[in-house]
């Protein structure tokens, strides 16, 4: 094999789904067709799919505005009160795990916008752990 041909073969490798999103999203089967009788419910949008409806992409994204907002204002509120001191050791840390919890399922709702009910189940429980953080913060 000459130098110029290992050199069109590195240009030309094909990137897969599993090389650029290692969790197993996005299975992939020979010449990156999807394996029959799987049904991935996370993925990135491809090329080709078709856009999400604009009623639908506008209520999630005021939905996860508004979750977001309540998440800057807890926040905010246990920075005060970690200030303020008096609070537990365990505190901050709850705090922050429950709106990161938040967060990931409001990721998961626009990774599987494609999807009918999915993305509004993981929205209402995205609200959950934020709940438990208003509770949390009042708390204290």
């Amino acid at each position: 094999m000459t130098t110029t041909e290992v050199q069109k073969q590195v240009r030309t490798r094909e990137v897969t789904a599993p090389e650029v999103v290692p969790f197993g999203w996005e299975p992939t089967g020979p010449a990156g067709t999807e394996p029959a009788g799987e049904e991935v419910l996370f993925r990135f949008p491809a090329a080709d799919d078709p856009a999400p409806g604009a009623r639908r992409l506008l209520g999630m994204s005021i939905y996860a505005a508004v979750l977001g907002l309540a998440g800057v204002g807890i926040g905010v509120r246990g920075l005060v009160s970690q200030i303020g001191g008096g609070v537990p050791g365990w505190y901050t840390w709850v705090l922050a795990f429950l709106g990161m919890v938040s967060v990931a399922l409001s990721v998961g709702a626009f990774l599987s916008i494609h999807r009918r009910v999915l993305p509004w189940l993981l929205l209402l429980a995205a609200a959950v752990p934020l709940t438990a953080d208003i509770m949390l913060a009042v708390a204290y």
